[in-house]
């Protein structure tokens, strides 16, 4: 999925005439990856992490302010607001246990992540090499119509990705400047989380509205209504106008067909098979339509 991007770094010339080789490419990749998820962790992630905290510790104490003001609206006390009292006591304490029990998950999480990152690295280093290996096991005269078919799905997984890094980058860049013009809190963590969530159709960016539109209503509903009326403009500028000339020679993948490639790459293989879905789902798309769609003979 990075190779297209490590492609383009060793194609470029320094002043001399010389291309920088796929090694210092691959660390200049990488490097840049690291920097901004630094950037993004050291501004973005504090001020949601103390407000959280905060929040978890003043939250036992408020529980019974907040039920003596559900007891004053009318017909209150038909709704059992004293069982949903102690209901949520034993859901705090439910929900601290699952945090300490799930801890071992997310470290499993961040070690195949981390083998993810290792897998990728020899893959653009030693691609090739595997490649041409499995080349010669073909017979002759079938490597010419695998090697081309190859080649298109490797153009058009380069495009896609090309098109969806930049609609994720424009959402996520104007979703952060106008987040942070309405004051929304946690604005650019939110702003972020935005641009990578649009990585899935509809769903990712109905979710993160919805989270953001939240956040937005526990200082006001002006501000609420701000992110929406947003939200809605600007679907309808990517719908109209971003998305067809931005993927209009790109893989010609449905929304769709997206998001059953990442339901199933979860599934198969974690947060791996999820980095690799809709790639695999390209490659997939263009060795169905070379060797199973039977074409109208001419």
């Amino acid at each position: 999925m990075l190779l297209p991007v490590v492609n383009s770094i060793v194609q470029y010339e320094t002043r001399s005439g010389r291309r920088i080789s796929r090694g210092v490419a691959i660390a200049v990749l990488l490097s840049s990856v690291f920097l901004a998820l630094a950037v993004f962790f050291i501004l973005a992630l504090p001020p949601v992490v103390r407000d959280l905290h905060q929040f978890a510790a003043d939250l036992p104490d408020r529980i019974p302010s907040i039920v003596d003001r559900i007891k004053h609206v009318p017909y209150a006390d038909k709704l059992g607001v004293d069982a949903f009292a102690e209901k949520t006591e034993s859901a705090l304490s439910a929900t601290v246990e699952y945090l300490f029990a799930s801890f071992p998950i997310w470290l499993g999480n961040i070690f195949e992540l981390l083998t993810a990152l290792v897998l990728c690295v020899y893959f653009m280093l030693e691609g090739n090499a595997a490649y041409m290996w499995l080349m010669s096991l073909l017979p002759i005269n079938q490597r010419l119509r695998l090697a081309v078919t190859l080649e298109k799905a490797d153009l058009r997984m380069s495009r896609w990705l090309f098109g969806q890094g930049l609609l994720m980058l424009i959402l996520g860049v104007s979703s952060t400047v106008v987040f942070g013009l309405l004051h929304v809190r946690y604005f650019v963590f939110l702003g972020v989380l935005m641009g990578l969530m649009n990585i899935v159709p509809v769903a990712g960016g109905v979710i993160t509205i919805a989270l953001v539109a939240a956040i937005a209503a526990i200082d006001s509903w002006a501000k609420m209504a701000g992110v929406l009326i947003f939200y809605v403009l600007y679907i309808n500028v990517e719908n109209a106008y971003l998305t067809p000339r931005i993927m209009r020679k790109s893989v010609d993948l449905t929304g769709l067909t997206v998001l059953i490639a990442l339901i199933a790459g979860t599934e198969l293989a974690g947060i791996t098979g999820a980095l690799v879905a809709v790639p695999t789902a390209a490659l997939v798309a263009v060795l169905m339509d070379e060797y199973l769609v039977q074409k109208d003979q001419v």
